[in-house]
């Protein structure tokens, strides 16, 4: 590895390390960070999904982060089993507590620890979530996701509806970013500052209706200018 590389990849650890040290959600204690290529792995034991989750985050957020791999393992006690009725109603619980979800025709089944999502959703993004949450309720051992994303309307106001998303909060005002729709499918480019503001980009364009496809070719830039500010 090049000694500028191997530069890069420390300053990375450090910047990761500090952000989950400013994350609320999990104790950064647990989480072990390495960093090889500007790609994040990171390793320990939590509690829950959410704090799993939150240190996946916490990582990309820091700019010039290619990719996070979450190997963070959620160890679970052997007498904590749920029938598959109780992980049923546990994974709506936790479904209902995601206030932006649809759920009026959204049906959850399951057999033996698996689950099936079956329904129609609005848009591809709602489609993900559904599954995120699901999969993140203790005791369920997989999800097949057979959810239908419902009709769009009209497309003419497709690139308005996803420059507004970008615009309103997707990423931050140091991104550079240029929408082009080509049928229903969406093309992303320009620079953003983290793998987080490129996933949010590309985030806002399946959120928009008519959406099928979405072609993220945005670049994340490493702002040289901040390697010297982490604490």
């Amino acid at each position: 590895m090049h000694t500028s590389m191997r530069i890069a990849d420390e300053w990375l650890q450090q910047a990761v390390l500090a952000e989950l040290r400013a994350e609320g959600r999990v104790e950064p204690s647990a989480i072990g960070v390495t960093v090889e290529d500007s790609i994040v792995t990171l390793t320990g034991h939590v509690h829950s999904c959410a704090e799993r989750l939150a240190a996946e985050e916490a990582a990309q957020r820091v700019p010039g982060v290619r990719a996070v791999a979450n190997d963070v393992e959620i160890p679970l006690p052997l007498d904590t089993a749920l029938s598959d009725t109780e992980l049923a109603a546990a994974i709506v619980r936790a479904l209902e507590r995601e206030a932006r979800l649809p759920l009026d025709q959204l049906a959850v089944s399951v057999a033996h620890g698996w689950v099936a999502l079956k329904g129609e959703v609005p848009c591809p993004c709602h489609r993900q979530d559904v599954e995120r949450v699901a999969r993140c309720v203790s005791g369920v051992k997989g999800v097949t996701n057979l959810l239908a994303v419902q009709p769009c309307a009209s497309s003419t106001d497709l690139r308005q509806r996803i420059e507004a998303a970008v615009v309103q909060g997707a990423v931050s005002d140091t991104a550079r970013i240029h929408v082009e729709v080509q049928g229903s499918t969406v093309v992303l480019r320009g620079t953003v500052r983290s793998w987080a503001e490129q996933n949010d980009a590309e985030r806002a364009a399946w959120s928009a209706p008519g959406v099928e496809a979405v072609d993220n070719r945005l670049v994340v830039t490493i702002p040289t200018a901040d390697m010297h500010q982490v604490v």
